[in-house]
């Protein structure tokens, strides 16, 4: 199965298997939201199992 473009572009695999994401709402209308919201989202996201489940799959990643 071919790897899925759009998800090798927005996630990315941890060295023990989780995945990483960008938290929503950081491309645009920031003027408005607080500092302390734009620092907290600008550090990346693990996600749940059971994203980290659809996602994996997306990527062609070997699980156990």
């Amino acid at each position: 199965m071919k790897t899925h473009s759009g998800a090798k572009k927005r996630f990315k695999l941890t060295a023990k298997g989780k995945v990483k994401a960008r938290h929503a709402g950081m491309s645009h209308i920031l003027e408005k939201k607080s500092p302390k919201l734009k620092r907290a989202k600008s550090n990346d996201l693990v996600l749940c199992a059971s994203d980290a489940k659809t996602v994996k799959k997306l990527l062609g990643a070997k699980t156990k």
